[in-house]
């Protein structure tokens, strides 16, 4: 287990994406705070952790808000008294071609995708410059870096995340700090399930791999990103989508 002992907070981990890498974190070592904005959804990943025989906190926070961030960062110390790991994976869509876009749409998209990146590694950034040590991945998304039509308010945010994280990179590598994003292709979640057979068709075609990712795809990627082996590297967005994007 290449995280015995270490510490990690996985955002927007009740179900999906976040869920893979909280159980994948777990099953390495980890003790893993299960954080999402909804507490009762969460409960089923902090059980399997449990039987996967590590500790699992379930943390209940709105990651678009400086406080709550703040204040998981603070339970988390408070239990365990140490955050080596932190993956920001929260976030949410709101669809619709920009003139259409409502403001309040655009707003809610950049507060949770981007603000809360941002809210949640200033929480633990001052407890691992003081460790010397933490690893943080951003989950960003192929649209920050083709675009989408339909998707101006994600794509941007997604974008901004990957200019945030080699900010964050530059800052505290001297600390020992390694920052990193994944950035999925299309993964076979609840938001891709409720796609039509025929669109879903038309993404495959667009995959050299011929298939959707599945969540466990993205939760090894930054299972690599937080263990040993990657610690040579930081500032760095890894790319796993099947070779829809090539860069």
């Amino acid at each position: 287990m290449t995280l015995e002992g270490k510490v990690a907070i996985v955002t927007g981990s009740a179900q999906g994406i976040g869920r893979a890498i909280a159980e994948t974190l777990a099953r390495d070592g980890a003790d893993v705070a299960v954080a999402d904005l909804d507490p009762g959804r969460s409960q089923d990943t902090v059980e399997v952790i449990t039987k996967i025989g590590r500790r699992a906190l379930n943390v209940k926070v709105n990651v678009a808000e400086w406080d709550d961030a703040r204040a998981m960062a603070d339970q988390v110390m408070k239990e365990w008294g140490r955050i080596d790991i932190l993956v920001n994976n929260a976030g949410i869509t709101r669809d619709g071609l920009l003139v259409r876009m409502k403001e309040e749409d655009w707003s809610m998209v950049l507060q949770v995708n981007l603000n809360g990146t941002f809210h949640c590694a200033k929480a633990v950034l001052q407890v691992m410059t003081k460790q010397r040590y933490g690893r943080i991945v951003n989950i960003a998304s192929i649209v920050g870096v083709m675009g989408n039509a339909g998707q101006a308010n994600y794509s941007a945010s997604k974008a901004a995340v990957i200019g945030l994280t080699k900010t964050m990179a530059r800052e505290y590598a001297s600390r020992m700090i390694t920052v990193n994003a994944v950035a999925p292709g299309f993964i076979d979640t609840a938001m891709t399930q409720g796609l039509s057979a025929e669109v879903k068709e038309t993404l495959q075609k667009q995959i050299p791999l011929g298939r959707l990712g599945q969540p466990s795809d993205i939760a090894e990627a930054v299972r690599f990103l937080v263990s040993d082996a990657a610690s040579y590297i930081t500032g760095h967005v890894l790319h796993v989508n099947g070779g829809m994007l090539m860069v």
